[in-house]
């Protein structure tokens, strides 16, 4: 748990991560960097296709269009929330020399988007009316 709230720190006071062990090279540090902008990036497209999916699917089903569009939001704010933390976490282990951190969110995430996919799939072979 403390390891947990010491990280939750550094998401909001990211120059203390300096404290800990020494300076990796530059260019870790830097992809670290890009690895968190591309996560960022997915989260952007996972709420951009959230609110799609609820503004521009009208004659969809209430319950299936704001299902699908609240499973798309939720996979957003998780993959933005996750890679503040993964970021944290994998500066953490390359300035301490240590492994850097394995996670099943990326597997979860794809399973999410799949299943997502998999009923739209659907809702486009079987119409859009909501009977």
């Amino acid at each position: 748990m403390n390891e947990f709230v010491q990280s939750l720190r550094l998401w909001f006071a990211p120059q203390r991560i300096r404290e800990e062990g020494e300076t990796p090279d530059y260019r870790f540090s830097l992809a670290n960097e890009r690895t968190f902008l591309a996560w960022i990036r997915t989260a952007l497209a996972l709420i951009g296709g959230g609110f799609a999916v609820d503004q521009f699917l009208p004659e969809l089903a209430w319950g299936i269009r704001t299902g699908l569009a609240l499973a798309l939001l939720g996979a957003g704010v998780l993959c933005a929330l996750r890679a503040i933390n993964h970021w944290v976490l994998c500066e953490r282990a390359m300035r301490r020399g240590k492994d850097l951190p394995v996670s099943r969110f990326p597997t979860l995430l794809g399973l999410a988007v799949a299943v997502v996919a998999v009923v739209m799939v659907v809702v486009v072979l079987f119409g859009w009316e909501g009977r």
